[in-house]
């Protein structure tokens, strides 16, 4: 087929995507379109890196700083973000009340900015972080958050999944990578690189696979016909799109978090002892682990031993630098300077991240981080298992990506920054208000009420 084809044959695809959205879309307000274009930008490339693409030139970037162009583009939702949540009227005394390890690890990490070695970088980096939380709250101050959750993920799915498609199979400058050493081809669709593709469909594969567990509980019409097509034909692409980034890590990764979806529905499993099933389970691994090296057979089978070795080889040089082992080298300032010059004179592949989320935090943040992000996890928990018995179907979202995200993080490092991982912990980690995702038969006679349609909303 014809590129050009290919080309206008996927924008139909997509456009007979979003009309069909714009028609059945409820209770959800145009403000809505802040969150869907922060999680396009985090879940592809920035600006300025599309500019350049299409001819356009972009102010050149560094790793450090980053485009003025991307800076603004961010700035600027961010901004847009809080002037929505202002006109809704957040009770942002509720909101601290309800997150309170979310905040403290939040302002440490604004606190670690002052030891950096390039605060005003690091600064920056901070603010950009606290668009994961604007957003969050913009999502769960919509009229029917659960609807808002479904239209985020989904509007962000027409266009990752089918475009990073076409890119991959008909656009490979665009959608491939190859490596400047071995020559050797990655695909990497629309993001930046294949392990950011493996992460995307992580996301949406773990979101698409729980929407089609609620859509079984729907009755039989053609409603509900057309849901179960949508869905297991966005898994089926993003399932095609997992086996072409090859990047095992998040397929490992999406496959525990399905297991722990199905498990927990499961008749026998006591959802108020749900911390003893864990704690099992942890111990069982640890076991396998000590008396099998069942992680290393994990590794031979999927065909990536020499990937971990380099990345455990890469850990070892890590912890070998000389670093502030309390309070690390500052926010998101590791990868920087003389660091960052001697790592990429000693590896070909010049690496930015640690490949290990804990290991990330701890080079940025010291044992004092990594101690609060372990709060910030546990604290997390503790509000699914509570959710688990009063809201089963939230509950049993957030903990299987909890737990996804908590094994992705062993060999990738997605706690910081703008990873697509990061927003989604935050969209599990946050409470505000009373979100309800159970199915409920709808009032067919409020489905194009004026008030659902509006811009702004206010949360009362």
């Amino acid at each position: 087929m014809p590129p050009t084809l290919a080309l206008f044959l996927t924008i139909g695809f997509a456009a007979f995507l979003f009309r069909r959205d714009f028609r059945e879309t409820r209770h959800v307000t145009g403000a809505l379109w802040i969150p869907v274009l922060w999680v396009l930008l985090i879940g592809s490339r920035p600006v300025s890196q599309w500019l350049n693409i299409f001819g356009l030139t972009a102010a050149s970037s560094t790793t450090d700083e980053g485009t003025p162009i991307d800076a603004f583009i961010y700035f600027t939702l961010i901004v847009s973000g809080c002037y929505i949540l202002n006109r809704r009227q957040v009770n942002f005394a509720e909101f601290f009340r309800n997150n309170g390890w979310l905040i403290a690890f939040l302002l440490y990490c604004f606190l670690a900015v002052l030891w950096s070695d390039v605060p005003f970088t690091a600064f920056k980096r901070w603010i950009k972080i606290l668009g994961h939380p604007v957003m969050v709250l913009v999502l769960f101050t919509e009229p029917d958050p659960a609807e808002a959750l479904k239209r985020l993920i989904q509007r962000s799915a027409y266009i990752l999944v089918p475009f990073s498609i076409l890119v991959i199979k008909y656009y490979d400058s665009i959608g491939r990578h190859y490596d400047d050493f071995t020559g050797l081809a990655s695909n990497r669709g629309l993001n930046y690189n294949k392990n950011g593709l493996g992460a995307v469909c992580m996301v949406l594969g773990y979101f698409f696979f729980w929407q089609l567990l609620q859509i079984w509980r729907h009755r039989w019409d053609k409603a509900w016909r057309n849901e179960l097509f949508l869905t297991g034909g966005f898994l089926f692409l993003i399932g095609y799109l997992l086996r072409k980034a090859h990047s095992m890590t998040p397929t490992l990764s999406l496959l525990i978090g399905i297991f722990v979806l199905v498990v927990l529905k499961l008749r026998f499993v006591n959802k108020r002892v749900i911390g003893l099933y864990i704690a099992l389970a942890v111990a069982t691994l640890v076991v396998a682990e000590l008396g099998f090296g069942i992680f290393e057979w994990v590794i031979d089978l999927t065909g990536h031993a020499s990937t971990i070795e380099g990345r455990e080889n890469l850990w070892g040089e890590l912890l070998a630098f000389h670093t502030n082992p309390i309070f690390g080298v500052g926010f998101e300032s590791f990868w920087s300077g003389d660091r960052l010059r001697q790592l990429w004179e000693a590896h070909m592949w010049h690496p930015t991240e640690a490949h290990n989320g804990y290991l990330e935090t701890y080079l940025n943040l010291g044992w004092v981080g990594l101690l609060m992000l372990a709060g910030l996890l546990i604290a997390t928990y503790c509000k699914i298992r509570l959710e688990l018995v009063g809201n089963f179907e939230w509950g049993r979202f957030r903990l299987g990506f909890l737990i996804a995200v908590i094994a992705h993080n062993w060999t990738e490092a997605t706690f910081k920054g703008l990873s697509l991982i990061w927003f989604m912990f935050y969209v599990i980690a946050i409470d505000y208000g009373r979100i309800h995702f159970e199915p409920v038969e709808e009032d067919s006679a409020a489905v194009d009420s004026e008030e659902a349609r509006e811009f702004v909303y206010v949360n009362e």
